[in-house]
């Protein structure tokens, strides 16, 4: 499976911010589309803070992504749903995803949301992967 990064010349480099403009698949490709993951942990409470629960997201989504049978390279779009959104909030999932993603930076969409399905729930993200077949 062959995957491309598209980043335009005409466009701004999206790169500091965590994401690439597109991700091209060719090949016949397995993909997989994950469901939002919050920051829960294994007993199902939250952790207090924005940046726990970013943390913790990152970490359910990581191991939903291996349990699928990918890695995070497999990954070609995310949208994010951060509760109360501003800008100072950026720099925290910015880096949050690329300690997880690394160099790989898929598409990305960032919805911020009134409220999640949980009262406490202040982040979510959801994946979709291209795995080879």
């Amino acid at each position: 499976m062959d995957t491309a990064i598209i980043n335009p010349p005409a466009l701004y480099d999206p790169a500091p911010n965590g994401y690439s403009h597109a991700v091209k698949v060719d090949s016949q490709a397995t993909l997989v589309f994950i469901s939002g993951q919050g920051g829960e942990l294994l007993d199902g409470s939250l952790p207090e803070g924005f940046e726990a629960q970013v943390k913790q997201a990152y970490r359910n989504l990581l191991a939903v992504i291996e349990a699928a049978g990918g890695a995070p390279g497999d990954v070609i779009k995310l949208t994010t749903y951060p509760v109360g959104y501003d800008e100072s909030k950026l720099a925290t999932m910015t880096r949050t995803l690329m300690a997880a993603f690394g160099d790989h930076l898929p598409a990305q969409t960032l919805v911020p949301v009134h409220r999640l399905a949980l009262e406490d729930m202040l982040f979510e993200v959801e994946a979709v992967l291209a795995l080879p077949a």
